[in-house]
């Protein structure tokens, strides 16, 4: 019988020389090296979270995602996305398409934010626009503030609309990127009442407030995207605090594009430019608020982000993460 020729692969010729050449302790922690990696023993302790699965796929058909740049849910767990069509798709917790409408206009460009009033309505980021948009959950429009041929810097008109977010009693704040960076707040009726911020790096101004998010106390947190912080007003607008400082360790931020509140001081944080969801909770006692680890990384698999742009937090504790440039949803739990 005559023994057939073994084929060595770049990587077993390499270890082939390192056998030679190596004395058997130094052989042993150098192939072991060699393997840990291949054997995913490299992870890092501060990665947090349980993968519970993926929903959507690309396309332009009902239920397809092309793009999605926004995602809200409502009380009752259904699921609201908006993709680079200017659809505004309605899904149940599981990703089934329910139904769904597009905007009025979107030649100049598509919506950017989405976010559940008070009521349950879709508050709908009309960017490109420079305007609000109301709808029922069926798709209805109740209501439009802010519009115009022409971004604005008057008081109660718009540049590029990013999100708008309903407090307790009803009252409206809209946010602006561009030249404006600023936040406008505005009553149930749509009349305005004040405005904050404005371009700059300063405690409460912004570069991008690309979302925000309303507490039970009525307190307002913003993305301060290009900033890499979170900042938290009063509803005059009054700075209270901000956390966060341009980074991908862990504390820190990279381009903050959404957040949601959880319980028990709990905030979960995407973050478009790192890849990932970061949680932190806030220690009321010291005033500050600690990372207590990660989900995600950059790629196109199971559990990896591709520039993520939105996040949801059903009833179950499920967050529902908007891999945008994957054109999918995937979940988390952390």
């Amino acid at each position: 019988m005559v023994a057939k020729p073994i084929r060595l692969a770049g990587h077993d010729v390499w270890l082939l020389k390192i056998m030679r050449t190596l004395p058997a302790t130094i052989l042993c922690l150098t192939i072991l090296l060699a393997i840990l990696p291949s054997a995913g023993c490299q992870r890092d302790p501060h990665d947090i979270g349980s993968w519970q699965g993926t929903w959507g796929r690309r396309g332009i058909s009902d239920g397809r995602l092309q793009k999605p740049r926004a995602i809200a849910i409502d009380g009752n767990d259904r699921l609201y996305l908006v993709d680079k069509t200017a659809r505004i798709q309605a899904f149940d917790s599981e990703g089934n398409f329910l139904h769904g409408w597009r905007t009025p206009a979107h030649k100049t460009g598509k919506p950017t934010g989405l976010s559940i009033g008070r009521d349950g309505n879709v508050l709908v980021a009309d960017t490109h626009y420079h305007r609000l948009l109301v709808y029922s959950p069926e798709g209805k429009e109740l209501q439009r503030i802010g519009g115009g041929d022409l971004p604005s810097h008057e008081p109660g008109q718009f540049g590029q609309v990013t999100d708008a977010v309903q407090d307790s009693k009803g009252n409206y704040y809209v946010a602006e990127k561009g030249e404006y960076d600023r936040i406008q707040k505005f009553s149930a009726d749509g009349r305005f009442l004040l405005q904050w911020g404005g371009h700059g790096t300063e405690q409460g101004q912004f570069v991008l407030p690309q979302s925000m998010v309303v507490d039970s106390q009525d307190r307002i947190w913003v993305t301060d995207s290009c900033n890499h912080r979170i900042q938290i007003f009063d509803v005059q607008g009054k700075w209270l605090e901000s956390f966060g400082r341009e980074g991908d360790g862990l504390g820190q931020l990279y381009y903050p594009y959404d957040l949601v509140l959880g319980d028990d001081r709990t905030v979960y944080i995407l973050e478009y430019g790192n890849h990932r969801v970061q949680k932190f909770t806030h220690d009321a006692r010291l005033q500050q608020f600690t990372s207590q680890g990660c989900w995600g990384s950059e790629g196109r698999g199971e559990g990896q982000l591709h520039n993520p742009w939105g996040l949801a937090l059903d009833s179950r504790g499920k967050i529902h993460v908007l891999d945008t440039n994957n054109h999918r949803v995937q979940c988390v739990k952390m």
